[in-house]
């Protein structure tokens, strides 16, 4: 069993599954409800875990692209920043992220069209599941697909490119 030790975000687990078990098995005998929500509820921390495993993962990445002062800082915006900004100090460096920015870039480009829109709304856009499911009119498994295979293909293709995650 896992466990979650910010208490905000097991409380938010905990509302997921109970809405989740209203909305899918609302119509089933009460007896079975505390099995059902202890399933869900298993399943709904995975999600998080598996959701913050990756998120970490791009935001480690691209975290390196931004000023340490600036917690709000979109990291594909750093290459527009200011020269007198905390950025980058000296030209190899600045090139460097620009050139690693502009290939993280081609790489989501290339992506298929459905991968590229579930994974920018996961994990740019810091949507749910649930919430992508509905904007893209299709099933939470299906958004966990695409953006599975989203994050397999562009970690692949920028490990291929010398950008270790």
């Amino acid at each position: 069993m896992f466990a979650v030790h910010d208490e905000e975000a097991a409380l938010d687990i905990v509302q997921d599954a109970m809405l989740k078990l209203a909305e899918k098995y609302g119509d089933r005998p009460d007896d079975e409800f505390p099995m059902l929500f202890q399933r869900i509820l298993q399943n709904t921390i995975r999600d998080f875990y598996r959701r913050s495993k990756v998120r970490s993962m791009w935001t480690t990445l691209l975290s390196a692209f931004s000023p340490d002062d600036d917690e709000e800082n979109d990291p594909l915006e750093t290459l527009a920043a200011d020269a007198d900004d905390a950025g980058p100090r000296t030209p190899e460096s600045k090139l460097l992220q620009a050139q690693t920015l502009n290939l993280i870039e081609d790489e989501i480009k290339k992506l298929p069209a459905r991968q590229r829109e579930a994974f920018l709304m996961r994990y740019w856009e810091d949507m749910d599941v649930a919430e992508t499911a509905a904007a893209m009119g299709c099933s939470e498994g299906s958004v966990k697909t695409h953006c599975s295979r989203a994050t397999h293909t562009l970690a692949t293709a920028l490990s291929a490119k010398g950008i270790k995650l």
